[in-house]
């Protein structure tokens, strides 16, 4: 009786796991995941500081006090002495002021919709180009999976950074002085309410999607050939039915993990153009910029330069933390192990 009870128990406890699906399974091993879990909850609240940047912020970013440049607070001098010879303090600002009396805390906070508008924004369009060109590309095969690819090499052969800098340099030339009335001066009314990212979107959109096109196509080549797409053909399932109803499924993990892996580099960008002044329209707040214009004065006012770059720094670690865990947890050969 016990034996025959101890059976039933494990193949119960048999068809419990059995019945799991990958994605409960992927769940339990990312919460288990410390960096992850940190990760995830930098980022929730790096979001809700983006939604609530007007409550959280006490001034706009564009306020200028021009009798407060460069002011520091208190508590910065025991953290660099040498500022004491000649900074002048103020318990007005957090973080300090900058070159022009604009609140430096006021400006990270909301520097942060911008930086996580590109890296939501960047990665839908990566997925939606690159994902819909290499399943067309992997699933035809033949001839239109070659005229394809090749499309993608040279495309991917041309440096991206250098390609990016290229385009947004077209951009700001060819709508600075638009006619009123037409279809650029539309364009470049939407990219200043937008604060200068619309065009910096298009950039990325123009030159992500290679990479996202290549692991797309090598996930659904090594799909499309299984049994179960056989068995579908079979029973006479369309093509259509099959991609979105039988591969994509199978090939979310990997994309998604990619995806998630190539924010901070998303992120980057954005800051870098910024930098060089290619980015977000002035006063928008970037990091970026806000970097560029900290560095003039590092020698001598350093929080200007490093409270931006610790705000980016965090939220690119905090990126690489989830990507990292979504890796270990979506990977099928760990899947049933501690």
């Amino acid at each position: 009786m016990t034996a025959n009870t101890a059976t039933i128990q494990s193949g119960d406890i048999t068809r419990t796991r059995k019945s799991e699906s990958l994605w409960m399974d992927a769940w339990r091993r990312l919460i288990r995941n410390r960096a992850a879990v940190l990760g995830s909850m930098i980022i929730l609240l790096l979001l809700l500081t983006a939604i609530f940047a007007s409550t959280i912020a006490p001034r706009t970013f564009a306020e200028q006090v021009l009798l407060d440049n460069n002011k520091v607070p208190e508590w910065l001098l025991r953290v660099f002495p040498n500022m004491r010879d000649y900074a002048r303090t103020t318990t007005a600002y957090p973080l300090g002021a900058d070159y022009v009396g604009r609140d430096l805390f006021s400006r990270i906070v909301f520097g942060t919709r911008v930086s996580l508008t590109v890296a939501l924004i960047g990665p839908l369009i990566s997925l939606l180009i690159g994902v819909t060109f290499g399943s067309v590309s992997g699933f035809l095969g033949g001839r239109v999976d070659n005229i394809m690819m090749r499309i993608v090499d040279v495309l991917y052969a041309f440096p991206s950074l250098l390609f990016i800098i290229l385009l947004m340099a077209f951009f700001r030339g060819t709508f600075a002085k638009p006619d009123p009335g037409s279809l650029t001066y539309g364009i470049s009314q939407l990219d200043a309410r937008m604060g200068g990212l619309l065009f910096i979107f298009v950039g990325i959109g123009l030159t992500a999607w290679e990479t996202m096109a290549r692991l797309t196509r090598g996930q659904v080549l090594s799909v499309r050939e299984k049994e179960f797409i056989e068995a579908a053909r079979t029973i006479g399932s369309s093509n259509l039915r099959i991609m979105f109803r039988h591969i994509l499924p199978n090939i979310l993990g990997p994309l998604i993990v990619a995806e998630t892996l190539a924010i901070p580099g998303y992120i980057s960008i954005e800051a870098f153009l910024s930098f060089i002044g290619l980015g977000v329209n002035p006063p928008t707040p970037s990091w970026g910029s806000m970097i560029s214009d900290g560095s003039q004065v590092v020698r001598t006012y350093p929080n200007q330069v490093v409270f931006p770059a610790l705000a980016l720094a965090i939220t690119m670690f905090a990126f690489n933390f989830l990507g990292d865990g979504l890796r270990d947890a979506l990977d099928p050969r760990l899947r049933g192990t501690q």
